[in-house]
């Protein structure tokens, strides 16, 4: 199963991050699918901030419902300078970016990021 990871890029990401997580857990199709992560914790420090979230994807239905629940959150007014970066766990990163939204076709960009990779052995 695939996992999309996002990374919230703005002034307080990691508020946003927990905000995401929330919102997709408030759509049933999402909610056992979401966790909240960080990076490892740097030197020095017992922890790291909560500010990735990751999708758990099965095939189908999770993909469009969670592109639909993306651009809903990041198109609300308060949102107006976050942007997004999502990947497959084993490919490149793609940028949503919330003033560029309206114009971008949020379920295409997400099928371009996610789409299932061979595994690549070694």
């Amino acid at each position: 199963m695939a996992t999309a990871i996002i990374c919230v890029l703005g002034p307080a990401p990691v508020a946003d991050a927990e905000s995401l997580a929330d919102w997709l857990r408030g759509e049933p199709a999402l909610a056992a699918r979401v966790r909240l992560s960080g990076a490892a914790p740097a030197e020095g420090h017992l922890g790291a901030p909560l500010d990735t979230v990751s999708v758990l994807l099965g095939a189908g239905g999770p993909l469009t419902v969670l592109a639909s629940c993306l651009r809903a959150w990041i198109t609300q007014p308060r949102r107006s300078d976050v942007k997004l970066t999502v990947r497959h766990e084993h490919g490149p990163a793609v940028e949503i970016d919330a003033r560029r939204v309206g114009r971008e076709d949020v379920a295409e960009i997400l099928r371009q990021a996610l789409e299932e990779r061979p595994e690549r052995d070694g």
